[in-house]
C-alpha cells in the first residue's frame, strides 16, 4: 500500500490550502481515509475522517474551516482549508484504516500513512 500526499507549503495567515493523497495497493472504496498532523514539539493529532460510506468527521479546532472528501474514481482523498491560523503549522499525513468497512477515528486503526506534506501558515 502506497499514499502520496502533495500540497501544502507556505500560507498567509487567513489564506487557504488544498491537499490531495492518492492511494495504491488497496480497495480504496472500501477504506475509511483521515488526515492528521503533527506541529513541532507536539503529538499528532486528528484532523478529519471520511469512513468508506462518506460519514465524515472533524475535530474542533478546524470544523467549520476545513473539508475533507473522497474521490473513489481516482482513489484519492482531499482536503481543503480555509480561514488558515498559525496553529495549522504542520506536517500533514493522510492515513487508510488497515481493515476495509470499518469506520474510525481511533488513530490505531489507521496502518497505512503517506509522507507527509508540511504546510507552514506565516506572514
Amino acid at each position: 500500500v502506497q499514499l502520496q500526499a502533495s500540497g501544502g507549503g507556505l500560507v498567509q495567515p487567513g489564506g487557504s490550502l488544498s491537499l490531495s493523497c492518492e492511494a495504491s495497493g488497496l480497495s480504496f472504496s472500501r477504506h475509511s481515509m483521515a488526515w492528521f498532523r503533527q506541529a513541532p514539539g507536539k503529538s499528532r493529532e486528528l484532523v478529519a475522517a471520511i469512513s468508506f460510506d462518506n460519514a465524515i468527521f472533524y475535530e474542533d479546532y478546524v470544523e467549520g474551516r476545513f473539508t475533507i472528501s473522497r474521490d473513489n474514481a481516482k482513489n484519492t482523498v482531499y482536503l481543503q482549508g480555509s480561514s488558515l491560523k498559525p496553529e495549522d503549522t504542520a506536517v500533514y499525513y493522510c492515513a487508510a484504516a488497515g481493515r476495509p468497512s470499518i469506520w474510525t477515528i481511533n488513530d490505531s486503526a489507521y496502518k497505512y500513512w503517506g509522507q507527509g506534506t508540511q504546510v507552514t501558515v506565516s506572514s
